[in-house]
């Protein structure tokens, strides 16, 4: 028995697709959100990006996520061996925002999600998607179950933003190899009683420990802070299988860090998750879409998640929009394209991170401001921007600059 028929039905109630649902609600369309976690609840991504603010606003999310006071990011800093190398958003090259947030993803996204609520998405909680048919008539029957209750809800396209989860990528064997080359995370968040005060407390840092190995930290406006390591796996297994002991043992290789955290609690037991990097085959098909993490991950490195989130999560809803409508959607060339654009840029960016060649660049002592300007754009995710040099021709700017100041490290050696 059908419970209910709605135009869209979303899986997952985070950014992606809470700004997708947002979104749809506006220019009038039913919405039904469906969510296996209980909110609110802890997931990472707490470092945004400033492209992110142009999506929440234009779903109309902006102004409740004003009025939470989360610390500003205006930039980021990385920092190797007492080298640091500063990026102020104001700074970058081209248009757009010039600061955004450092949020706890468990209030950031309850925040989201009640907002949803309020404008009329009905957002189903602590319920699984068990299987999604397509049917013949081009609808979609979605079978749910929460606690031993079974039911099925009739759409007319779904929108798979259930992260992690890959709801319709595991369903529809849809995974595929990653862009990226594949690392692990583990991390936790402490109540930073030992934090500084003024920036040096509040300004997000990427720790450079190894090539492939670094450090995070992201302070919080309510007192805490998120701390992490990435790195292969080989890497993590000189330490601890257990969780809260390996993230201890690792804590002295964070000069930087190690004194502000060695004594202090955790908040919950460390979160170790391997192979960060996803991908998938198709991102499309009839009458569904795949946005966010459901679709592609990359890396931490850059804080793009919640970015490449939002992005896909607004576009796909204005394409969904305009098919519901009767309009012709090429989702190849207006979805998938549009987004691998993007994701190529960044892609490149993670793994010149992990040659080192960025890492120089990055901790260079006398940058060009030119140059300086163009790569913060990319890292405040402006990635479609094709007037930007290191956008436009990403595959080769970033070996083509290490090579020049190199040379010029050489001549000044002599």
């Amino acid at each position: 028995m059908i419970k209910e028929c709605v135009d869209v039905l979303i899986i997952g109630a985070g950014p992606s697709g809470t700004v997708a649902a947002s979104f749809l609600r506006k220019k009038g369309f039913s919405v039904k959100i469906i969510e296996k976690e209980k909110f609110p609840r802890y997931t990472i991504g707490e470092s945004l990006i400033p492209r992110c603010m142009d999506n929440f606003e234009e779903a109309g999310l902006l102004e409740c996520l004003k009025k939470q006071h989360y610390q500003v990011k205006r930039g980021a800093r990385f920092i190797r061996n007492g080298v640091e190398g500063n990026f102020d958003f104001s700074e970058k090259f081209g248009e757009g925002w010039d600061w955004t947030w450092q949020v706890p993803r468990d209030h950031f996204d309850n925040v989201l999600a009640e907002e949803c609520l309020k404008k009329g998405v009905s957002i189903e909680f602590e319920t699984n998607v068990e299987h999604v048919d397509f049917l013949a008539s081009e609808k979609v029957m979605v079978t749910t179950s929460k606690n031993s209750t079974i039911e099925k809800y009739q759409v007319r396209f779904i929108i798979d933003a259930s992260g992690p989860g890959r709801v319709l990528a595991k369903q529809l064997n849809l995974e595929a190899e990653p862009k990226t080359a594949i690392h692990s995370s583990i991390f936790t968040q402490v109540n930073d009683i030992n934090r500084p005060q003024g920036k040096e407390g509040e300004l997000i840092t990427f720790d450079i420990i190894e090539k492939e190995v670094w450090f995070w930290y992201i302070p919080f406006s309510n007192g805490n802070t998120s701390i992490g390591f990435v790195g292969k796996k080989e890497w993590f297994q000189k330490f601890s299988i257990n969780p809260s002991e390996a993230l201890t043992q690792m804590l002295p290789e964070t000069k930087k860090y190690y004194h502000q955290f060695k004594n202090l609690d955790f908040n919950f037991k460390p979160i170790k998750i391997n192979n960060i990097a996803k991908n998938v085959t198709k991102f499309y098909g009839d009458n569904f879409v795949l946005t966010g993490n459901s679709a592609e991950f990359l890396d931490p490195v850059f804080s793009s998640g919640v970015s490449f989130a939002t992005e896909s999560g607004l576009l796909a809803a204005k394409l969904c929009a305009k098919q519901l409508n009767g309009e012709k959607v090429d989702w190849q060339k207006e979805y998938v394209d549009y987004m691998q654009k993007g994701v190529e840029v960044f892609s490149t960016y993670v793994k010149e991170w992990y040659t080192g060649n960025l890492q120089k660049l990055i901790l260079h002592q006398n940058p060009t401001q030119e140059i300086k300007r163009q790569i913060c754009a990319v890292l405040a995710g402006y990635v479609w921007n094709k007037n930007n040099p290191f956008v436009r021709n990403h595959q080769k700017m970033i070996p083509l600059v290490v090579k020049i100041i190199e040379a010029e490290n050489s001549i000044e050696a002599k």
